[in-house]
């Protein structure tokens, strides 16, 4: 499979795959890291153990990253419950990254337990695994492993738990309401948030975390034995190709956004033969010219592209010519439309697009490539094999 901008196929375009700098455009002054919910749940952790065993609220905690690095966390609330049982309270900072747990009160109950070691549970608000593919046991809490991790950490540095047992229970009081605007529900994990992190640290407008869930999801749908992945471009091409494939179960369909060449390779990882492209004129093109990672800061849309694909189709060269002059891929589209063109241009387009996807992974998939216009909703062209799932 291809890794790079040094692939050079012996024919069609050269297939690519940019690197995204850390923020997605320049600004006037630095974004402000925050902190995962990983993260923030540890500290809660901390705070609860030293509460337990001092007898004393802590309003201050430090905690140590998977870095090493130590920070330190003010403790919004701490209390005990009852003899031998207490809990506190930390508030997730996201820093400047537009995440939906940003505020959550990431909420730690410590007791307790007879039996030496620590046993860690989800309480209201963090989701439950019901599916298999997110490498965490199913009927479990959804606490990714670093998490998992940090807090047995911070625990173990205030409790000797090879001597002295604890229950750690992390909790999200509206996590269940949060979690209604990710795609945990999707992915099998149902009543809660999930408690993730690799680092501790959430940098602002992270396309890490963005690819990351685009990969996750691929995997998901793998485990479930789907027989195909839907990657769209967003939640409008979402919408459209889930009414273009009403067979398929919610989760093939993967809205990967700029990531097509992670989504891709994760496919082949997990040996899902089968994947169908929904998008719009412009992500079409970026693919079509062998972009694979098609952000707005690492691609532009290359109207030649869009230009040969007139004249393939028996354009005239006037109208190829305008189509290269082209403002934007929309632009060119319209030209398409107005010249009657559209309904062989756009076809062509997703041939091109097909070539591409199979291309980069050495025809390990069939793809398959449909056209949507810019509502999302109405099909313009399609590209399919003729034994695939497209119409």
């Amino acid at each position: 499979m291809s890794e790079g901008p040094e692939h050079r196929p012996a024919q069609g375009p050269e297939l690519r795959e940019p690197d995204l700098p850390r923020t997605a455009k320049q600004r006037p002054k630095a974004l402000r890291t925050g902190w995962t919910t990983g993260t923030c749940a540890s500290a809660a952790a901390r705070a609860a153990a030293l509460h337990l065993v001092t007898g004393e609220p802590q309003p201050w905690v430090e905690v140590a990253l998977p870095s090493g690095r130590r920070v330190t966390f003010a403790v919004e609330r701490s209390a005990e419950l009852r003899p031998g049982r207490t809990e506190a309270v930390v508030v997730k900072d996201a820093g400047d990254d537009p995440d939906v747990t940003h505020g959550s009160h990431l909420t730690a109950t410590v007791s307790w337990r007879s039996e030496p070691g620590l046993e860690l549970h989800g309480g209201v608000g963090v989701g439950v695994v019901t599916r298999p593919g997110l490498g965490l046991e199913v009927g479990g809490p959804a606490i990714n492993p670093v998490p998992r991790a940090m807090i047995s950490q911070a625990v173990g540095e205030v409790v000797d738990v090879a001597e002295r047992g604890v229950d750690v229970t992390i909790s999200v009081p509206d996590g269940e309401k949060r979690a209604r605007k990710t795609t945990n529900a999707r992915l099998g994990i149902l009543g809660g948030i999930s408690i993730l992190g690799t680092t501790g640290i959430v940098r602002p407008f992270s396309t890490a975390s963005w690819r990351a869930s685009v990969e996750q999801a691929v995997s998901v749908a793998a485990a479930q034995g789907a027989p195909a992945v839907v990657l769209c471009t967003g939640g409008r091409t979402e919408k459209g190709a889930m009414e273009l494939l009403p067979g398929l179960p919610p989760v093939c369909f993967i809205e990967v956004g700029d990531f097509t060449g992670a989504a891709l390779r994760r496919a082949v990882e997990h040996g899902v033969d089968r994947v169908v492209f929904v998008g719009m004129v412009g992500k079409l093109t970026k693919l079509a010219s062998g972009v694979l990672m098609t952000h707005y800061t690492r691609s532009k849309v290359d109207t030649s592209v869009l230009a040969e694909v007139t004249r393939a189709v028996g354009g005239a060269d006037a109208l190829a010519a305008e189509v290269a002059a082209a403002n934007t891929a929309r632009h060119a589209y319209e030209l398409w439309d107005a010249a009657g063109l559209l309904q062989s241009a756009a076809p062509e387009l997703c041939r091109r697009v097909v070539d591409v996807l199979e291309r980069f992974t050495d025809h390990r998939i069939t793809a398959e490539a449909a056209m949507v216009d810019f509502t999302g909703r109405t099909v313009v062209a399609l590209c399919s094999d003729g034994g695939g799932l497209l119409p």
